[in-house]
């Protein structure tokens, strides 16, 4: 764990200060927003002047004024949970169940609470805003007995709903889409030049998810609506005014100029919300350089090689990685410090110990992907092993799996005191009523529909028994034939010819419990599918969560390889030509795990890359850049130093392994 004082430290001074530089520039950029927010709820084309001159009386109001107060406070409270919630290792769930595990967590539904809080105090800053006939909750209404009565303000009220519900479905889609994952760029550059480049992505995705969730939300208020209208009115003792078309019919919803104010409203709303987030992250993946090392003993851990051997918190040790894979390739000086050696003593440790965390690391995620190969191949035996234990015959299986399996109906022996009591219950087929399949079953044979079909009254068929092998129609005695055989039913006795005096019996006891089983394997079926929708595993969910902190492993490579090639000229006293052959063994031991993960399935295929969200998708393709930047930084070391490697101790594989890549074969 973290000790207190380097914690202390690092978030005092670093993390802190950058959330709150975030919070103060979301909080300067609100007046603008809020003003091109006024000016496009009150836009008229007719009367332009009109509508400047609203909007500058409206921005001037004391209304406006505590309007702002509170959009300040909400910003400053959404800049607090992405301070609370972040993460640098994106939460990647592996199936419907985990989802859903997430999505009810404890604390996620207090998050999703405060943000539908957050919303309704948006949309009714909004709403006071817009003003006309959304300014208030409650109107007087009608005159009775000297005084008014207050009626309820519908759309008011839809405004504070609307407001509510995009809180929420953002609060949702956070989770769904990991929006409090921060990730670093590969290119570094200004913090302006970022959040200009990022600005119409921010418009784009906050109008595109306004118009999803108020059209989801006018959905819900169409079926759902009465229900908080009621419940306002009883609470306030408001009454409901004498409208013509109340707003949870679908008149009431097809009024334009509504939904236009839900859409505005929305989209200034999720605007603000995601400003505060773009500027979160920038801050906060801003470059850190540490210290190579110190002449102070107090200032030891604040440099690079103790930072990279913590664990908590993960920004710290990303910060320190990134700044390693920088120093390697742009910072001549730092990287002398690097290749030193201690005074007194003459020993490396500062190389000692950023080789030994990187190759910590890099053998690290070897194990994992090589535990992972095991696990899938593992479990394709033993899913190959039971798929051929399910081709047993019907001998080898129980009674009771007898009854599950599907077979069909004629095929089936029973007493012949079953068919005659049966029979006996009036004209019936073969397949007496107990044993009537069901003809709309998946399992049932087409020759068994064409014997179970209902033969008309009309027909010469009508009252006989059917058969396949009857082509005329002669006159024959029916006794122990061939036909009565295949039809499954036994010779019926003079006694049990049908009388239209008898009534029908009831089933036996076989046929209810045939039929009750049949039930019962749909229902277990049913749940089966529900089960396998839940539990099963998603296509590259798996893979994406191996490599969710990959990030990482991309920067320990850089630095690694960027330093063993700039020892070939700077390394005054060969610090690296000690460690050179277990990097080399590492990293190739890691490739030959990456080339074996990507012969599986659904780990070469990219996903789509979503441009209609704030969530940040790059998670999803770091196992792709983590094969290439494994691959060069392989194909760095063997350039730099060329046939020099031949003198380097590796093991036989190693070494053909590494004859590929001085060959260029690789």
């Amino acid at each position: 764990m973290f000790s207190a004082e380097q914690s202390c430290w690092f978030i005092r001074k670093v993390i802190c200060w950058r959330a709150a530089a975030s919070i103060a520039w979301a909080v300067l950029l609100l007046p603008p927003s809020t003003a091109i927010f006024v000016f496009l709820s009150k836009f008229s084309v007719l009367h332009p002047i009109q509508t400047i001159s609203e909007c500058f009386s409206m921005l001037t109001s004391a209304t406006a004024i505590f309007s702002f107060i509170l959009l300040c406070g909400v910003i400053i409270m959404v800049g607090f949970l992405n301070f609370e919630y972040y993460t640098v290792i994106p939460t990647i769930a592996c199936s419907k169940i985990a989802l859903f595990g997430q999505l009810l967590h404890p604390r996620q539904l207090v998050n999703s609470l405060v943000h539908c809080i957050m919303g309704m105090i948006v949309a009714w800053c909004s709403a006071v805003t817009i003003g006309f006939r959304y300014e208030t909750l409650g109107h007087p209404c009608a005159q009775t007995d000297g005084y008014h009565q207050m009626c309820l303000n519908e759309y008011h009220l839809i405004l504070l709903l609307g407001g509510a519900f995009v809180g929420f479905s953002h609060s949702l889609l956070g989770v769904i889409h990991n929006m409090n994952y921060v990730s670093f760029h590969t290119v570094q550059q200004y913090k302006y030049l970022r959040f200009k480049g990022c600005l119409p992505l921010v418009v784009r995705c906050s109008a595109t998810q306004a118009l999803y969730s108020v059209r989801n939300f006018i959905v819900v208020y169409y079926f759902l609506g009465y229900i908080p209208r009621t419940w306002i009115c009883k609470t306030l003792n408001l009454h409901l005014g004498s409208s013509a078309h109340p707003l949870d019919s679908i008149a009431g919803l097809l009024d334009l100029s509504l939904l236009y104010h839900l859409w505005i409203s929305a989209t200034f709303l999720l605007f603000t919300w995601y400003i505060m987030l773009l500027l979160f992250r920038i801050f906060l993946t801003e470059g850190y350089s540490f210290p190579v090392q110190s002449s102070f003993t107090e200032d030891a851990d604040h440099c690079l090689p103790k930072v990279l051997t913590e664990k908590q918190p993960m920004l710290l040790k990303f910060l320190a990685l990134q700044d390693l894979a920088l120093l390697s390739q742009h910072s001549p000086l730092r990287r002398c410090e690097v290749f030193s050696l201690s005074q007194p003593g003459g020993h490396p440790h500062n190389w000692n110990a950023i080789s030994k965390e990187c190759l910590s690391l890099l053998a690290d995620l070897t194990q994992r992907l090589v535990a992972y190969h095991d696990t899938v191949a593992t479990n394709g035996r033993a899913k190959s092993l039971s798929s051929g234990s399910e081709r047993k015959t019907s001998s080898e299986t129980s009674g009771t799996e007898d009854f599950m399996s599907p077979r069909p109906t004629a095929f089936m022996k029973t007493p012949a005191s079953v068919f005659a009591r049966s029979i006996a219950g009036g004209q019936q087929s073969p397949l007496t009523a107990p044993f009537t399949p069901d003809l709309d079953s998946p399992f049932m044979s087409p020759a068994l529909r064409r014997l179970a079909a209902p033969v008309e009254q009309g027909s010469p068929w009508y009252g006989t028994v059917q058969s396949p092998h009857i082509m005329r129609r002669v006159p024959k005695l029916w006794s122990t034939s061939t036909d009565s055989q295949v039809n499954g039913s036994p010779p019926p006795s003079p006694a049990s010819v049908p009388s239209d005096k008898q009534e029908p019996s009831k089933p036996s006891f076989l046929a209810q419990f045939l039929q009750n089983r049949r039930e019962q394997v749909k229902n277990f079926l049913a749940k089966r599918v529900l089960i396998v929708y839940l539990f099963n595993k998603l296509p590259e969910a798996s893979s994406q969560a191996l490599f969710a902190d990959s990030q990482a492993h991309i920067w320990a490579l850089e630095g690694l390889s960027y330093l063993v090639q700039a020892s070939f000229s700077e390394d005054q006293f060969g610090v690296v030509q000690t460690t050179l052959p277990s990097i080399l063994s590492c990293m190739l031991v890691l490739q030959e795990a990456v080339d074996r993960h990507f012969k599986l399935p659904h780990a070469s295929s990219k996903p789509v890359r979503s441009t209609s969200s704030m969530g940040d998708s790059t998670y999803k393709t770091l196992r792709f850049a983590l094969r290439a930047t494994l691959k060069t930084a392989i194909y760095r070391i063997t350039t730099t130093f060329g046939d020099h490697l031949n003198a380097v101790q590796l093991s036989a594989e190693h070494r053909k392994r590494l004859q590929q890549f001085l060959e260029y074969k690789e």
